[in-house]
Order: structure tokens, then sequence, then C-alpha cells
């Protein structure tokens, strides 16, 4: 799949330091509110592929795209998502289902903000990451999350079993709206994104590392502090334990991956041996 193309890069960016405005005015218990309506209008867009064509149709004058866009949904939507979506509506989109993208990337970007106005981002990020470590080692469950034909309710109350009151409420309310619209998207995928949505809130990379055991508070600093120099960037470690790595570590950030365990030395030796 392509990325958005510039049009879309550059109004998605004018989104976001716009919601970032609102987010530093505002009360953790204001954005809860704001993500439910951003996360809403995604579903309608992704529903109603006529309405997201006409109001991303860069044919079609401004003015006309936010007067349908009023008629429609003025009634329902407070004064903070209508400060964030009207520019959207007004502005130039590479694709209509870049328009959506956006409304949905805002909506986890306000989520996100609740857990950095209430301090918690910290542990949003940790939950999220442990959730998708079940998931990895659940595939029935898995299944049951992501099945197209189950009832969004049942999957949500299943959702429900799984985290209950053990997650921070913002954690709670990312997941739910994953497993409600996976948009065509693994949930997988969509919970590794919101990991790293949550690292890049506070400016930082994630570093997926594989080791086989767990790795102590001072080695987890001195890791993170050699990876920052690496990247330039403050890292977020996030850590799978695997005992079959023998020894070493596997590190990934971003797309890069750093296999320094003896497992895969082995398998190298190995395969030059049968080569």
């Amino acid at each position: 799949m392509t990325g958005p193309g510039a049009a879309s890069r550059e109004t998605l960016a004018a989104g976001i330091d716009a919601l970032d405005g609102i987010i530093d005015r505002s009360r953790a218990d204001q954005l809860g509110p704001l993500a439910d309506q951003l996360f809403a209008v995604t579903e309608l867009l992704d529903r109603e592929a006529g309405l997201r064509r006409a109001l991303a149709d860069p044919s079609a004058d401004p003015d006309r795209r936010q007067a349908l866009f009023d008629r429609l949904l003025a009634s329902q939507l407070d004064a903070q998502a209508l400060e964030l979506l009207r520019p959207l509506v007004r502005e130039r989109w590479s694709s209509p289902g870049d328009l959506a993208d956006a409304v949905q990337a805002l909506s986890r970007r306000a989520v996100l903000g609740i857990a950095e106005r209430a301090g918690t981002l910290d542990d949003v990020e940790d939950q999220l990451f442990r959730f998708g470590r079940i998931l990895d080692g659940e595939p029935r469950l898995l299944l049951a999350l992501e099945d197209p034909l189950a009832p969004t309710d049942r999957k949500v109350g299943l959702l429900d079993r799984l985290v209950g009151e053990r997650v921070d409420g913002t954690t709670r309310q990312l997941l739910e709206h994953a497993v409600r619209a996976p948009r065509g998207h693994g949930l997988e995928r969509a919970v590794t994104e919101l990991v790293e949505l949550a690292a890049a809130r506070r400016e930082r990379y994630v570093a997926y590392v594989t080791a086989p055991a767990a790795l102590t508070d001072q080695q987890e600093r001195r890791l993170a502090a050699a990876l920052a120099r690496v990247y330039g960037r403050q890292i977020s470690l996030q850590v799978t334990v695997d005992p079959a790595l023998l020894g070493g570590l596997v590190v990934r950030v971003n797309d890069e991956v750093i296999d320094g365990s003896v497992a895969s030395r082995l398998d190298a030796i190995r395969h030059r041996m049968t080569g």
C-alpha cells in the first residue's frame, strides 16, 4: 500500500498542529469525547464512500464541501471537533481515503493526549505493547477479535473480558477503536502503530528488543542510552524474552534490525557448512 501524497501529508500536519493546540489548552476529561467524535466520523467515512469522495473532491469548491459537511454533521459535533474537521474538508487531499486516514490519526492522537495530560503515557505504551504480545502468542484470540462475521459488540465484549479494569482507560479506548474499526488492517498492526504513536508523542523511537532472558534495569538503561546515541533520539524499549536465542539480543528500530543473537550466528555457521 502506498503512503499518502504530498497534499495529504501537508494537510494532516496542519491538522496535527491544530490538535496539539487543543490538547495543550484542554483538560484530560475534555479530550475523551473529542476522540470519540473523531472516531465516529472515521467510521462514517469508511461506510459512506460517496460522502468520502464528496468531502475530499479536489475539483469541488471548498465552501461547497464545508457546507455539505455542516449540513450532515455540524449539529452532532462539539466545537473542538468542528475546529479540527472543518479545515480538513476545505483542504486538498491526494485521495479520498487519505481524509479518513487523517481523521483516524487525529482521533488516536486525541486519546494519547488524554494520557499525556494525565501523566500516564509511559503506562499506556507499555500496556499496548503487552497486549500486542498476547495477540502474538494467542492466534485463536486474534482470529476472534478480527473475525469480520462476528458482531462488533461481541468482539468488544471479548476485549472487555481480556483487559477490563486492568489497563488505563486510555489504553482501553484505543484498543476498542482498533477492534471496532480495523479499516482493512490487522489488529496486530494497529496495536504496533499505537505503540509507536505513544512513543512518538514523547519524541522517542520504539526499540523492539528480543532477549534470551529478562534484562535488568541497568541493562535496559545502558541499551537505551547506546541506541539513543546511534539514532540521535530518545529510545523507548519494549522487551520480549525468547530463550531460543541462547544469548545476545535482536533489536528492531523502525525497519532496521540488529541481530546479535547466538542463535543467528549458529544459523549462519550451519548455512555456510551446508552451502
